[in-house]
C-alpha cells in the first residue's frame, strides 16, 4: 500500500440520496480531501460545504480494519455514525441543544481500496431511526482517487 501515514492529497466525489418524509433529494459535492492510515485504519477527510450556511464542515470517514465505517461531521451539530453491514447500531446526534440517541440500520455497506493508482469507493445505504421512528432512507456514493 502506498505510504498513507502522512496524507495523501485526493479528489473525492461524494453522491447522497436523500429520502425523508415522502421527499427526495440527491447532492453531488466533489471535493479535495486527504487519505491517510493508522494501524488497520484507513481515514478519508474531506470538507463538505452547508448550502444553507456556505461554510465548510470537516468530515472525516474512518474504514476499520473490518470494513465498518464511521462516518463523523463536525458542524454546530456534531453526528457520529457507524455502519457495520446488516446491522443496527447506535449513534449520538450532539446539538447545542443537546444529545440526541439515534440508530443506523445498514443494509447494504461496500467499501474497495485499490493500490497502484491509489483508489477506492464507498457505498453505503443505511436508515436512520430515533427510537422506534424512521427519519429516512440514505445512500453514500463516495469515489476517491490520488
Amino acid at each position: 500500500m502506498a505510504d498513507l501515514n502522512n496524507g495523501i492529497p485526493i479528489e473525492i466525489h461524494l453522491e447522497t440520496f436523500i429520502e425523508q418524509e415522502g421527499e427526495q433529494s440527491h447532492m453531488v459535492f466533489d471535493e479535495p480531501g486527504q487519505v491517510f492510515q493508522m494501524g488497520r485504519s484507513i481515514y478519508l477527510r474531506y470538507q463538505e460545504l452547508d448550502e444553507e450556511t456556505g461554510r465548510r464542515v470537516p468530515v472525516t470517514m474512518k474504514i476499520d480494519g473490518e470494513s465498518n465505517v464511521l462516518l463523523t461531521r463536525s458542524a454546530e451539530s456534531e453526528m457520529r455514525l457507524r455502519f457495520a453491514n446488516g446491522k443496527r447500531i447506535e449513534a449520538r446526534y450532539r446539538t447545542p441543544y443537546g444529545i440526541f440517541p439515534i440508530e443506523t440500520v445498514t443494509p447494504m455497506l461496500d467499501v474497495r481500496i485499490q493500490n497502484g493508482p491509489l483508489a477506492g469507493r464507498i457505498n453505503i445505504d443505511y436508515q436512520l431511526f430515533a427510537g422506534e421512528q424512521l427519519i429516512g432512507n440514505y445512500k453514500i456514493r463516495l469515489q476517491f482517487t490520488a
